[in-house]
């Protein structure tokens, strides 16, 4: 009895340290993602047909405007508009490498995550001529 006891004691120490292990590994490699992010700045104003969208750090480009038509989502990266399927594979160490998809609907924006933000998903109710910031990190107040 004193033997099984023994290993009992022995395995449960074992799962708790692998645990342990586990569970700090993980916050290691979510911590090492927030530092990998560059910066970017950008200022999303909704305008009667669409979006307007002015970089302010992080980007090649310094404004975009188009229109929302259908709910369909559009692609931005460091670079301007572009297709999910055909994001350039030309990568500069002075820009910010970020992807994300927004799409305007009647009563909110929907920005989608894909490279290079903390955030996956964000949405948030803005009226026309309102302006919202946003970076790698998420929503900002405007200064």
């Amino acid at each position: 009895m004193k033997t099984e006891s023994k290993y009992k004691t022995v395995l449960i120490n074992l799962l708790f340290v692998v645990f342990l292990l586990a569970v700090n590994s993980n916050l290691m490699a979510q911590e090492e993602k927030a530092v990998s992010l560059k910066n970017f700045k950008v200022i999303l104003e909704k305008t009667k047909d669409g979006i307007k969208m002015q970089s302010l750090e992080g980007s090649a480009w310094i404004d975009l405007v188009f229109n929302t038509k259908n709910n369909k989502p559009q692609a931005i990266d460091e670079y301007g508009m572009t297709e999910l399927g055909k994001v350039s594979a030309n990568k500069n160490i002075n820009l910010a490498d970020f992807l994300f998809t927004i799409t305007k609907s009647e009563n909110e924006i929907i920005l989608n995550g894909i490279e290079g933000t903390a955030w996956t998903a964000l949405s948030f109710s803005i009226k026309e001529k309102e302006r919202q910031v946003i970076d790698q990190f998420g929503m900002h107040k405007l200064n």
